[in-house]
């Protein structure tokens, strides 16, 4: 389609020149309002004012500019209907064939002010319904949305002299319809956060396409990552392309990391599932303690450091093969050892943040939809139930243990002993199992003779778990409450002078 007439409104300025150069040698009138008339004139091309085109001037503040019928029905006019032509003849229209429309910065304003009136302000309506209109007759016109498709146009104007194909027409209108649904994406999101409503009658999802990756889980399944910002908030530095699994693995491990301590803990991931944990102050200490929990789990799986990594801890990470090293950065004699395993992923999560987002679970067509699990412990959090009282050490081991234990996938039971996990059970039907498994990897690899607590994500149903737990050395247990055997745990806690604590909540991990 011949383009003879085109319409400019755009709030990203940049990249103007090239186009308009291309629009002028191919003889295209250009009609633009607002600041981008002003940008067009001060370039020294030819234009015409909106107001001037439709003989209406802009009104309320700029408000209405573009919602004019001489604008909508050039756009939307069928170019083969008899029935159109006469309109736009008894009404001394003209065809607009190609727009081009970027909208007010909703969601760069969101991220800069709070100020209401503000947002409202950069709430674009002409735009994207200029944008609409050119999507939907995309046989007759050519809408362009981004900066990024200036090339592509210039591209094909020059190819076919001062016109577009039918393909990229179509391209440019999927891409367009789906601009526009996110935009109001963004907005619907910001009335149901000012309105305190997670779960309105409707929900729109909105994200960016960041990478698309190798296959998902398995070789023969499709994968790509998405976010809400342009970009993940973690750096790769060095190493090969992340998969699907190495992404599920990294944001498990730095959801655990980032409930710990500021610049405290090591946390080894295999699976999604937590076989290591350290909140040692020392750096080294706190990493071998961590892999000393499940050292044969531990290979080929992720080390995620909530510190800086320095020489000294680098050295010792080389000896291990895994697949991703995560830190708070690394200094540089660090990378010079870790960079010279070519295929291992080093990843800066200093930028890194847990929020308190709404987390999705999709299956089919239906989507499930839950607020994170982020409640930070302390001791209020708690009730000691048994006679014997824990003390301060104990009662950290346990609070520890616990915030372990709701990253475990349920059910879960964790064994802790000097702030360090030593043993976990994970992923079992039942919660007896769970029990067994945590006490078994512990008898195979922990040494230690510090004394043992244990973490359970739920209540003990019957006493052969906790009997199981305080059999193998365990001296103080931490649990939700809830069950109707709540008092004969407390009475076994009672006769095998165990400490019990009981937490008002529970966290399941599916």
């Amino acid at each position: 389609m011949k383009i003879k007439t085109a319409l400019i409104s755009v709030s990203d300025k940049r990249s103007l020149k090239p186009l308009l150069n291309i629009l002028k040698k191919n003889k295209v009138k250009i009609i633009s309002s607002g600041g981008t008339f002003k940008e067009i004139k001060k370039l020294k091309f030819n234009c015409i004012e909106v107001s001037d085109f439709t003989n209406s001037p802009e009104i309320l503040e700029g408000r209405v500019k573009t919602l004019h019928p001489k604008i909508h029905a050039g756009i939307l006019n069928k170019r083969n209907s008899k029935l159109h032509l006469k309109d736009l003849m008894v009404n001394n229209f003209e065809n607009i064939d190609l727009v081009i429309v970027n909208f007010y910065p909703f969601e760069k304003i969101l991220k800069g002010t709070n100020n209401h009136s503000k947002i409202i302000e950069n709430i674009d309506v002409g735009g994207p319904t200029m944008v609409r209109s050119a999507a939907k007759n995309y046989k007759d016109v050519t809408v362009i949305t981004s900066t990024e498709q200036y090339s592509e146009l210039i591209d094909q104007l020059n190819k076919y002299k001062g016109s577009t194909s039918l393909d990229f027409r179509r391209t440019l209108s999927r891409i367009a319809f789906t601009e526009t649904a996110y935009y109001d994406s963004i907005i619907s999101d910001y009335f149901n956060k000012i309105t305190h409503t997670n779960f309105p009658k409707k929900r729109v999802l909105q994200a960016n396409l960041i990478e698309s990756l190798r296959y998902g889980e398995n070789p023969h399944q499709e994968s790509g990552i998405y976010s809400r910002k342009s970009k993940v908030d973690i750096n790769q530095i060095h190493g090969k392309q992340l998969s699907y699994n190495n992404y599920n693995d990294i944001f498990a491990a730095l959801t655990i990391s980032k409930s710990l301590p500021k610049n405290t803990g090591t946390v080894i991931v295999k699976h999604a599932n937590p076989c290591g944990v350290s909140i040692k102050k020392n750096h080294l200490e706190s990493y071998k303690s961590a892999f000393a929990c499940d050292p044969v789990s531990a290979f080929g799986g992720i080390v995620s450091c909530n510190f800086k990594i320095t020489k000294l801890l680098a050295v010792e990470l080389s000896k291990l093969f895994l697949e991703v090293i995560i830190a708070n950065n690394f200094d540089t004699n660090a990378l010079k050892i870790l960079k010279k395993k070519k295929n291992l992923r080093l990843i800066n999560a200093s930028n890194y943040s847990i929020n308190n987002n709404l987390k999705y679970l999709s299956v089919g067509n239906e989507i499930l939809i839950q607020s994170e699990d982020l409640k930070k412990f302390s001791k209020k959090d708690f009730k000691v139930v048994s006679k014997r009282k824990p003390s301060e050490k104990e009662m950290k081991n346990l609070i520890f243990a616990f915030n372990v234990c709701r990253y475990v996938k349920s059910n879960a039971i964790v064994l802790v002993a000097n702030e360090t996990t030593a043993g976990i059970g994970s992923g079992q039907p039942s919660r007896l199992d769970s029990c067994k498994i945590a006490i078994k990897k512990m008898k195979k690899f922990n040494k230690s003779n510090e004394k043992l607590v244990a973490a359970s994500d739920a209540f003990f149903p019957f006493v052969d778990g906790i009997e199981k737990l305080v059999q193998s050395g365990v001296q103080a247990v931490i649990q939700p409450s809830g069950s109707i055997r709540d008092k004969e745990i407390i009475k076994f806690a009672n006769e095998t002078d165990t400490v019990l604590v009981f937490s008002k909540t529970r966290h399941f991990k599916h």
